[in-house]
């Protein structure tokens, strides 16, 4: 292989990589906007692939498993914000979060992201969450919403486990518990009810989050300060 190729090769992988983003991106992006306004059901995957500019088998190739799975491509995507291979844990968000010192700052930093998260996904959990109400049946829907809730959880046990590795959680708390209490208060229903229900400003919610978050896994002098 002459020293041209060998140059070539990384420059045209990354080139790839960025081509299959963006696609993915697409794809998310324009099945997003049609189950928010069709509805699950009553959109199809041929009519993605044409709203996104693919064919339709590059629309199976970048959610195998059809339809549920281009659900779940959705949400990860409108979750994370964009389609980068970086894992939640390490985007600068939560770098921020883990680099703040002081624990009642670190839930403040923590409320903020979970906000501007759920204001990203609470539309399509809402339209997956009716689907699935609607269609008990639909086995593939009913895994992806139970995944979900899983990564959820999952995902919760991270800044539990950072506050229990400080020495931050109040006394007699166990990360498992704090992380059940995380995942919990940070639920899309309980957003929805204060948003919507509540007529809560996002900034209301955030501050609520905050402060309950603080109040539930710190101790009291802490929580306070």
């Amino acid at each position: 292989m002459s020293e041209q190729q060998r140059k070539r090769r990384p420059y045209s992988s990354a080139l790839r990589q960025e081509q299959a983003m963006a696609t993915r991106q697409r794809i998310a992006t324009a099945a997003r906007e049609l189950m928010i306004a069709k509805g699950y059901a009553d959109t199809g995957m041929a009519e993605v692939a044409r709203a996104a500019g693919v064919a339709v088998q590059t629309l199976y190739t970048s959610a195998p498993g059809g339809k549920p799975a281009l659900a779940k491509l959705v949400y990860d995507l409108t979750l994370a914000g964009d389609a980068r291979p970086v894992p939640q844990s390490d985007r600068p968000e939560v770098q921020a979060i883990i680099d703040e010192p002081d624990p009642v700052c670190k839930l403040a930093r923590y409320a903020a992201m979970a906000t501007a998260i759920l204001r990203r996904v609470q539309p399509v959990h809402r339209v997956l969450r009716a689907a699935a109400a609607a269609s008990p049946a639909d086995a593939g829907l009913q895994d992806v919403l139970a995944e979900i809730e899983h990564e959820r959880l999952r995902g919760s046990r991270g800044p539990a486990d950072h506050l229990h590795a400080l020495g931050a959680l109040r006394p007699g708390l166990t990360p498992a518990r704090a992380a059940a209490q995380i995942y919990a208060l940070t639920s899309t229903e309980t957003y929805e009810k204060l948003t919507e229900v509540c007529e809560w400003t996002t900034p209301e919610y955030e501050t609520w989050l905050a402060d309950t978050l603080a109040a539930t896994l710190l101790p009291h002098e802490r929580a306070t300060a």
